[in-house]
């Protein structure tokens, strides 16, 4: 069985003749460990595709199942925990609560399922160590770059041990060098920790650490590609399909 199990998705926004269709009839099927991502022009249906697997927004047509488990048959509040333990969900600006410091909002996800504080920090502290933050744990967002947020960032989406990382231009508002570092970690997040991984991402080489690529053009998906594991030599080929696509 499938991870994501996504059949027939279609939203439309507003109605009559104000309806916007920003997805028509998109299907997916990611694996544990899959890391897939989702590539295409702007208002293509991207992060609209992203919203409703992870649950944040409902269909207008189809389905979406995590674990044969369908989105749309559970009420707000089973479907709120489905997010809580079995998605992680990683943001283009990291979204730390700045007086918290780096221990504190990695175990955010915890103490609000009910974990005690000392514990849920100790985890927070360990999973700052697995992306490289040992000795950050007691800084405020404000005193750490953008890399190290959004690595602050990862360690929160990880922290409750989810079977899926969502992650919305995860390096959008990051340095060449940051996003790189923060892709790489994305593809071990995959490769070595056996999460699947969902990225919207506009920029051809941070697709190129994924293992395959969704082309979406307006709310349709009109290619899919499977990548060699060979992220800087994928770069070039996927930049080139993107722009033949997007015309």
């Amino acid at each position: 069985m499938a991870l994501i199990q996504a059949i027939g998705l279609s939203k439309v926004y507003g109605t009559g003749d104000t309806a916007v269709t920003a997805l028509d009839h998109v299907g997916l099927k990611v694996e544990a460990g899959d890391f897939v991502a989702i590539m295409g022009p702007s208002g293509c249906g991207k992060s609209t595709l992203l919203h409703l697997v992870g649950g944040l927004d409902r269909p207008t047509e189809g389905t979406v199942a995590i674990d044969g488990q369908e989105l749309n048959a559970l009420p707000d509040a089973e479907l709120s925990r489905l997010r809580r333990r079995r998605i992680g969900f990683i943001f283009q600006f990291y979204n730390l609560i700045p007086v918290l410091d780096a221990a504190e909002n990695a175990s955010l996800p915890l103490l609000l399922d009910g974990v005690r504080a000392a514990e849920a920090r100790a985890r927070g502290i360990e999973w700052l160590g697995k992306v490289g933050l040992a000795d950050r744990e007691t800084h405020k967002p404000s005193q750490l770059s953008g890399g190290q947020q959004q690595r602050v960032a990862v360690a929160r989406a990880l922290i409750a041990g989810p079977a899926l990382i969502l992650a919305d231009e995860p390096t959008g508002n990051l340095d060449t060098r940051s996003a790189d570092e923060i892709a790489a970690l994305l593809r071990k997040v995959s490769g070595e920790w056996n999460r699947a991984v969902v990225m919207v991402t506009h920029d051809p080489r941070i697709a190129a650490y994924a293992d395959r690529i969704v082309f979406l053009k307006d709310g349709k998906v009109v290619d899919e590609t499977r990548l060699s594991a060979d992220a800087a030599g994928n770069a070039a080929s996927v930049k080139d399909r993107a722009e033949a696509l997007s015309k």
